[in-house]
């Protein structure tokens, strides 16, 4: 029995970064030797074992063979028999290939049958054999890493191996999950743009998201948007988010709040009128097709129905700002109130020349909702139940008494 570390962790230690997770690979073991050394199965489809003390994934080396369509279309071989290099081929990318062990001395022995350690060194992301075409999510990681390593280029012999895929049709048997799994980790890395850039290359990006891939060459306003082209911005506005350290929520509502300027009609070109509705429509679509998280679609759809009046909300009076406060439910959920106008910032300074300009309007609304909060609704609803006025009356008085709260804060004197 023979244990390697690989993957990430030894990628991610050669580039000097912080190592979080451990991947383990044991050559030359059968399951029933893992089980009587104390190891815990976890694997359904291949033999993977968390260590008893550790918790660490150690997975016995195997091998795959292609046998239908997608990611799932695979037979998993495992046995003492596979090698090390059997393994490391059925791996993604290079830099995800190399193991590393210790020798009798303690010093660390590499293991690079595939030539990672030069492709880190070029910054190159490049497949490791043409089974790479087998596996469809491997589009999607291969996307993910160039938004997190982004001064890695794309191989060109990797990146026409990927054209071909999505001809094959291949991507159309990706199942929602794991889009999702996959879409979400490259939003949260240090530029989410550069995923979906290599998405939209390879041709993928039409068949998973074609609502996004339709804006670019979608023109706007100059005075608005220097940058013109809608795909700029919108990859602008995702890396402003990012730049921001804005969470997951807030990247996805960057991602979809401009999707119905897609289906501006021509004749209207470069104005938009209307686009938020139909960006709402069309997020709700994408969300259900991948399946996202509640929570997730919920904020993008708040802020693609509201970012453009949040914008014009410096001219808004009292009564406009608080319709605009329980438009967004900000009232019920105050802590939620502050992703939708970080998105909206977002929006604002992915621009071209604005990416420095400050968002007046986010601590204008955040100072609204104080003064919504100061009205005490008990002591209008108790009122109002003695005088025998129920139900929408009593809504009607909160919602005066809120805006008179937020007329008295706009009266006050610039501080």
């Amino acid at each position: 029995m023979q244990i390697y570390m690989v993957g990430g962790a030894v990628r991610d230690r050669l580039l000097g970064r912080p190592v979080n997770d451990h991947d383990w690979v044991v050559v030359g073991a059968t399951p029933e030797q893992m089980l009587e050394l104390g190891y815990l199965p976890v694997g359904r489809d291949f033999p993977v074992f968390l260590h008893p003390e550790t918790r660490e994934e150690y997975a016995l080396a195997r091998t795959e063979r292609k046998s239908g369509r997608g990611y799932r279309g695979f037979v998993v071989e495992s046995s003492p028999n596979v090698t090390l290099e059997e393994d490391l081929s059925r791996r993604d990318l290079t830099i995800n290939s190399i193991a590393s062990s210790a020798d009798s001395t303690g010093a660390t022995v590499l293991f690079d049958p595939y030539h990672g350690v030069q492709d880190l060194q070029a910054r190159l992301l490049r497949h490791v054999t043409d089974s790479f075409r087998e596996d469809p999510v491997r589009i999607l990681r291969v996307a993910r890493f160039a938004a997190r390593f982004p001064d890695f280029t794309l191989a060109p012999e990797t990146l026409a191996l990927m054209q071909e895929m999505v001809e094959d049709g291949e991507v159309d048997h990706l199942v929602p999950e794991r889009v999702w799994q996959e879409l979400a980790r490259g939003l949260m890395s240090e530029r989410p743009s550069r995923q979906f850039e290599v998405l939209r290359a390879c041709g993928a990006l039409k068949r998973l998201l074609p609502e996004l891939d339709r804006l670019w060459g979608v023109p706007q306003r100059a005075d608005y948007h220097p940058e013109v082209d809608t795909g700029v911005h919108a990859m602008m506005v995702l890396d402003m988010s990012a730049r921001l350290q804005a969470p997951l929520a807030v990247r996805y509502a960057c991602l979809g709040h401009d999707l119905g300027k897609g289906t501006t009609p021509a004749d209207v070109l470069p104005r938009h009128i209307g686009h938020e509705q139909r960006s709402a429509r069309l997020l709700a679509g994408v969300c259900e097709r991948w399946r996202v998280p509640t929570e997730v679609r919920e904020l993008a759809d708040v802020v693609a129905r509201e970012h453009g009046n949040i914008h014009r909300s410096e001219g808004f009076d009292a009564a406009a700002l608080v319709r605009l406060l329980e438009r967004c439910d900000a009232i019920r959920k105050p802590a939620r109130l502050d992703e939708i106008l970080l998105a909206c910032e977002c929006d604002a300074r992915g621009r071209l020349h604005f990416e420095e300009k400050p968002y007046p309007q986010r601590p204008r609304i955040n100072a609204a909702l104080t003064a919504v909060q100061s009205v005490a609704t008990s002591v209008i609803a108790a009122h109002a139940a003695s005088k025998g006025v129920t139900g929408q009356k009593v809504g009607e008085l909160i919602h005066a008494a809120r805006v008179e709260a937020v007329a008295a804060w706009l009266a006050q004197p610039a501080s």
